[in-house]
């Protein structure tokens, strides 16, 4: 499987305090990658740190080959798209209006947008179930229905690359499976590429097909869910006791977690 995007030897501090140390990653076309680890680890430093909105301190990223520094942020935006962990927004613009700013990376600094670039909103807002929404006010949706209007506005950018930070951190759960299972389909179905960060283990398990456990500002491991997700490893990253196991209803691999190791 081809390289879409290559970590080399990435550092990054803030204010000389370091953040990320050395990270090296491939992410590969069409794969689902989580990004784990603690709160404070650096796994949202290191998602920005792949679209350019923070520059490393050491080492690079590149992108189909090029180094992002050597790419402007419209020319980024036309590959890599980006969920941030939190959907609010203040103006009540329709659904409409917001998928559309997925598609400003196209758009001359003087022109709107044309018939292709609606066809292209149309189509985003089709995939992500929210057409029948496009002429609500975005203020007045639930999470979850704000959620797949700022997925719609990334997959309008067409991009290469989709970088979500917690993108269930503020839904209800049946709503997380539902923006999961259309995330994990747009992997499946269209090749696209996704990088989940996270710190919950059974999500990993279920859409990831690789993972990589941010430690100490650094890489403690990285591949399949299965080779990851230890117990040791869960309990030396998470301080959690816990398994990886087969649930028995529906052979699917998941995480069983007993509690805390702290006093044991």
């Amino acid at each position: 499987m081809d390289v879409i995007v290559d970590v080399r030897d990435l550092s990054f501090d803030y204010n000389r305090s370091p953040v990320l140390d050395g990270v090296d990653l491939r992410i590969r076309k069409g794969e689902v990658l989580g990004i784990l680890g603690p709160n404070g680890c650096g796994k949202t430093t290191l998602l920005k740190n792949l679209n350019k909105n923070l520059q490393p301190h050491g080492g690079c990223v590149m992108l189909d080959g090029e180094d992002l520094k050597d790419l402007s942020k419209k020319d980024i935006a036309r590959d890599i798209a980006v969920v941030p962990q939190s959907n609010e927004i203040r103006f009540a613009f329709t659904v409409q209006d917001i998928v559309t700013m997925g598609r400003m990376p196209f758009m001359g600094a003087f022109s709107g947008e044309t018939s292709q670039d609606l066809g292209i909103v149309r189509d985003a807002m089709e995939r992500t179930g929210i057409l029948q929404f496009k002429d609500r006010h975005i203020n007045t949706m639930s999470g979850g229905e704000r959620q797949r209007v700022i997925i719609a506005r990334a997959l309008a950018q067409t991009p290469s690359v989709l970088l979500l930070d917690e993108p269930t951190l503020h839904l209800d759960i049946s709503t997380q499976f539902d923006v999961l299972d259309l995330v994990r389909r747009l992997s499946e179905d269209e090749g696209l590429t996704v990088v989940i960060v996270s710190h919950d283990l059974s999500m990993a398990v279920r859409y990831c097909d690789r993972v990589m456990m941010l430690k100490d500002h650094r890489v403690f491991a990285l591949g399949t869910p299965e080779e990851v997700l230890t117990p040791e490893n869960m309990r030396e990253v998470f301080n959690v006791d816990a398994v990886l196991e087969k649930d028995a209803r529906n052979g699917r691999d998941t995480v069983r977690i007993f509690g805390s190791c702290t006093g044991r």
